[in-house]
């Protein structure tokens, strides 16, 4: 014999604070789209109304009515009954986790992009449906990314290029030639092992390393406490040839630096002392690391070997680590090291990720992540997905907003650029 359970009223009804915060979402909402679209919004009191009215007709109709015919059950049946339905038909099963696991994964019907690749950048990129709508029509997109800790800014971008990828893996392999261009004063690559001599092509001035002045806590170039001390010990600064012994004492520890980074062994910068407040890279790049779990979901123990590069080697990686003296605009020109890793390719496509392993001024880490992904419907056409997160000290104190967000733009605005040249330039090389 079944048990009758009263129906309880309060669960089909919405209640008045339910509806007052909806009613605020809304037009909070409007609000913010005003501020930043720069036009009006207008919401009259009658659309309020009408919406609260026929949210709680809705949220009546579906409480109460399967509450009412659940009350008539007997618990203990009701519950053996679905059990019994789902393991007889494992097919239901089965299409309610195919469902989750495609509404989780953000698929589109007809889309000319990777599963796995549209799922990473509409969760953990955040790219939009109508950015991902324009990028599949042959439009360049581009956006800011959230910071994931104090002094972070971030980009991502992506383009559709007419083109095979294996091509434009074979122009990255050429790293010296592939990133020449206005703001890349000079650019070389380190051997294996990285000595001095793989320096000699690298042009230093006093406007690059002026070490005259520099002392722990107040230095124009980012060093540790142990290389400053260097400079104020080994440097005659009297002599006329001054700064140009400084210059090579710098490449010398540069050297240094990049055969610990490669090697494991000792000599590596850990810690530069050249502000107020030292900076700890390598445990900014872990920070990094953290905040892109994707990593090793696209390509597993690339960001362990990122992070230990002598002592948790990438099957079948390709490891380019290369110095270049870049110059951002009307800023100081800064030397900076780079270890790239190309991987084997993946089941989506090819995936290349690059960090930074020192920079003289401006950065304390950062982490650049390049996929290159087949469309789906067309063979000789393939997605290109740029992504970089870095770690500035400038980026942190007082009106720190405001300066990520002037690098942020100029970041996302240059990022278009590039991926617009990017495009042309390989488009154009398709063509011929």
């Amino acid at each position: 014999m079944s048990a009758s359970t009263p129906v309880s009223p309060t669960a089909a009804v919405p209640s008045p604070t339910e509806g007052i915060v909806g009613i605020a979402a809304g037009l909070a909402t409007s609000k913010i789209i005003a501020f930043f679209a720069h036009w009006p919004t207008l919401v009259p009191p009658a659309a309020i109304a009408g919406g609260f009215m026929f949210s709680a007709a809705v949220g009546i109709f579906f409480g109460y009515y399967p509450a009412r015919k659940a009350s008539h059950l007997d618990p203990i049946e009701a519950l053996h009954y679905e059990e019994l339905i789902m393991s007889r038909n494992p097919a239901i099963t089965l299409a309610i986790v195919l469902l989750v696991t495609t509404i989780d994964a953000g698929a589109a019907p007809g889309s000319d992009l990777e599963p796995e690749l549209r799922g990473l950048l509409s969760s953990a990129l955040k790219f939009s449906v109508s950015e991902l709508a324009d990028l599949e029509r042959g439009k360049v997109v581009a956006h800011r990314l959230s910071a994931t800790a104090e002094g972070e800014a971030g980009a991502a971008g992506a383009a559709r290029i007419k083109g095979r990828k294996e091509a434009f893996i074979d122009l990255y392999r050429d790293i010296v030639r592939f990133k020449r261009g206005p703001g890349v004063l000079a650019i070389g690559l380190f051997g294996d092992p990285p000595s001095v001599a793989d320096l000699a092509a690298l042009p230093l001035d006093t406007h690059d390393v002026n070490l005259r002045d520099c002392r722990v806590g107040h230095c124009d170039i980012r060093l540790p406490a142990s290389a400053i001390g260097r400079f104020r010990n080994e440097i005659d600064w009297t002599a006329p040839d001054a700064d140009a012994h400084a210059a090579t004492l710098f490449r010398e520890i540069l050297a240094d630096n990049v055969r610990a980074y490669v090697s494991g062994g000792a000599g590596r910068i850990s810690e530069y002392d050249d502000e107020k407040r030292p900076v700890r890279p390598v445990d900014d790049f872990s920070s990094l690391l953290k905040g892109a779990p994707y990593l090793d979901e696209l390509v597993p123990g690339l960001a362990a070997h990122l992070e230990g590069f002598s002592t948790n080697p990438l099957p079948g990686a390709e490891d380019i680590v290369y110095w270049s003296k870049e110059t951002f605009g009307d800023m100081d020109p800064f030397v900076t090291v780079t270890h790239v890793t190309i991987a084997q390719p993946v089941r989506f496509g090819r995936v290349i990720a690059s960090r930074d392993v020192y920079s003289s001024r401006y950065l304390d880490a950062s982490l650049s992540v390049t996929i290159a992904s087949d469309a789906v419907s067309t063979p000789d056409a393939f997605y290109l997905v740029y992504i970089n997160r870095s770690r500035a000290d400038a980026l942190k104190g007082a009106a720190a907003d405001l300066r990520r967000s002037i690098v942020e733009r100029r970041a996302k605005n240059g990022l278009e650029e590039n991926l617009k040249l990017t495009k042309l330039r390989l488009e154009g090389a398709a063509g011929k």
